[in-house]
This record gives C-alpha cells, sequence and structure tokens, in this order.
C-alpha cells in the first residue's frame, strides 16, 4: 500500500503501487509492504526516534517480526525531489529508487555490514527494473570523488518490535 502524504507533480500513487508490487516480487519478499510518502520534517522526526540522528533522511525501513507484514518504509519526497532534479530523472523515478532500497532492507540486506552483497542486488534489480543509478552507488561515487552530490543511502533500522528502524 502506498500513501503519498504529499504528493509531488509527476508521482502517483497507483503508479507507485504497480511499480512496489513488481520490484517486491524482484527482490523476493513475501508479506505485506507499507510505504509512506511524506515530508523531511516526517522523516527526521522518524530519524530521531528510531535512529537517534536528528536529521533528514530520504528513506527508512521499518522491518516486521510479523509473518504477514513485511514491514513499513518512508520515504522523503523533498528529498526524492531533490535528487531527482540533481541527477536529471524524475521524481517518480527516485521514488522507485528509494522504494527498490527499502526493500532491499527488509528482505534483511544492510549495505554498512555485509561486503557489498546489498549493492550487487541492488544494481543488478536497479538495471531490471529500468531505474536509474541506486543509493548505494551514489554513496560509493561520492566517497570516491570527495565531493558532496546527492544524498547518500539510508540504513535499516532493526524492526519496531525491537525499537527501531532501518535506512
Amino acid at each position: 500500500m502506498i500513501i503519498l502524504e504529499h504528493e509531488t507533480e509527476g508521482t502517483s500513487a497507483r503508479a507507485l503501487s504497480l511499480f512496489a508490487a513488481k520490484a517486491q516480487r524482484a527482490v523476493g519478499l513475501r508479506g505485506e509492504v507499507n510505504i509512506r510518502v511524506a515530508s523531511s520534517r516526517e522523516l527526521q522526526a522518524l530519524n530521531r526516534r528510531f535512529r537517534k540522528k536528528n536529521q533528514p533522511t530520504d528513506v527508512l525501513s521499518f522491518p516486521s517480526e510479523t509473518p504477514k507484514l513485511a514491514g513499513d518504509i518512508a520515504i522523503s519526497v523533498e528529498i526524492a525531489a531533490a535528487n531527482a532534479a540533481e541527477l536529471g530523472h524524475s521524481t517518480e523515478a527516485e521514488v522507485e529508487v528509494l522504494i527498490l532500497h527499502g526493500l532491499l532492507h527488509l528482505a534483511g540486506y544492510d549495505h554498512e555490514t555485509d561486503a557489498g552483497e546489498m549493492q550487487t542486488r541492488e544494481t543488478t534489480l536497479r538495471r531490471q527494473l529500468g531505474l536509474p543509478v541506486g543509493l548505494i552507488e551514489r554513496a560509493h561515487a561520492s566517497s570516491r570523488e570527495g565531493h558532496g552530490g546527492p544524498k547518500p543511502s539510508a540504513k535499516s533500522a532493526p524492526s519496531r518490535n525491537r525499537g527501531g528502524a532501518r535506512r
């Protein structure tokens, strides 16, 4: 289910829902996934509450321990729109990149600890799904080039049942 708390030109809940279902199948993730496209202010509040980081972020994922619920994903439409403009693609494409990233976290991947496994999987799926450059690739390119750029990927947080969230 997609909840567009803040609609942006060029994004539709229906198109994002269709993409999310396709991406979820590609990831091999079972269970219901709820995706909230919200403001940076809301993402900052979630990031502060679950990760103890008082700053907005692009995507947070909240894995579930409930069998029929894979988890929840929260996305900042404002950060997505800014990154899309900087990278030269649509906001909808950027939200789709963030959905894929969040789904991979819900499936148990963690780019901060898995020695490149999530990046490899994200790159493969991104290409299969026709998406622009992924979050982990951007973060690695930015660190190699030694300059800023689009906001790097968020980390996954522990499941809400354990009191956390993933970026």
